[in-house]
């Protein structure tokens, strides 16, 4: 199997492994696939975090007005009525004005934070230090994990606008955010390697050849974005261990011509004569009058 370390620019985001035989057609897709589901639990737990400090999603259009406000316009949040966590909510106001401020208690809240830590672990880009492989199985793993905590904590549901929701039911609309742009379409992505196109009518093996122990760095991104940047001589960490031997070595140098004085000629060690007047038998004649 061909190791794959796949990147996005400069950043590392995870290993994944492929035979040597693999259309670049369906690898390309695989790895998108991956890497947005990867993207996806991201902004899934994100949006958690703010479920259990704050509470569920406000209507859309009572979203950003002040209590005052609401009450002049008479606006009411069914939906958050119905969706109660378990055990009772505590209220936590969110001064971004997006969520109802009806937060879990602090029990369920340590079940969210608990699960999104576990779903974080599975996915990191720590496990491409860990020599890990990721699966989509791995993927949808931690997503599972995320949404049982979700039914956990909120057995009635979730708002049907909730982002949170949309998510799990993939109707989420990413027009015109970052996380928007972050997403690669699987039609619409390319894979780099060496600074060439691994083209999808290829296959794997027409690059990189027949050995299935090799290893290479991939960057993916988006179909018609030109050649990403190569990869550094050096790796980051080697560069900042570079400079510091620089730095020592600069010190170093410092304190030895501090000390580059002449004081050292006086010592016996450095008289050249000592070899001549130990052979005459003169040696140690101190001069003193009687």
């Amino acid at each position: 199997m061909v190791l794959l370390h796949v990147k996005r620019g400069d950043e590392s985001q995870f290993l994944l492994q492929a035979p040597g035989s693999s259309e670049l057609e369906e690898l390309t897709a695989q790895v998108a696939r991956v890497y947005n589901a990867r993207l996806k639990a991201q902004r899934i737990w994100s949006e958690m975090e703010e479920l259990a400090e704050h509470g569920v999603f406000l209507p859309p259009n009572m979203q950003g007005l002040t209590d005052e406000q609401i009450e002049e316009l008479k606006l009411k949040d069914e939906w958050g009525e119905k969706c109660i966590p378990s055990g009772g909510s505590v209220f936590k106001k969110d001064d971004i004005g997006r969520r109802n401020g009806q937060a879990p208690n602090e029990k369920m809240k340590q079940v969210i934070k608990k699960t999104i830590e576990e779903a974080k672990a599975i996915i990191s880009k720590k496990q491409v230090e860990a020599n890990v492989c990721m699966t989509m199985e791995m993927v949808n793993d931690a997503l599972d994990q995320l949404r049982g905590a979700v039914m956990i904590v909120y057995p009635m549901g979730l708002p049907p606008y909730d982002p949170i929701r949309m998510e799990f039911e993939n109707k989420e609309d990413l027009s015109g955010t970052q996380a928007g742009l972050n997403v690669i379409k699987e039609s619409e992505a390319q894979l780099w390697w060496a600074a060439k196109e691994l083209r999808r009518t290829k296959k794997l093996s027409d690059y990189v050849g027949k050995n299935e122990k090799t290893k290479i760095i991939v960057k993916i991104q988006h179909r018609g974005q030109g050649a990403p940047a190569r990869e550094p001589i050096i790796s980051s960490e080697e560069q900042k261990q570079l400079m510091l031997y620089y730095h020592r070595r600069q010190e170093e140098l410092k304190k030895l011509e501090e000390n580059d004085d002449d004081s050292c000629l006086n010592s016996p060690w450095a008289d050249n004569t000592a070899l001549k007047r130990h052979f005459h038998g003169v040696k140690d004649i101190k001069w003193r009058p009687r």
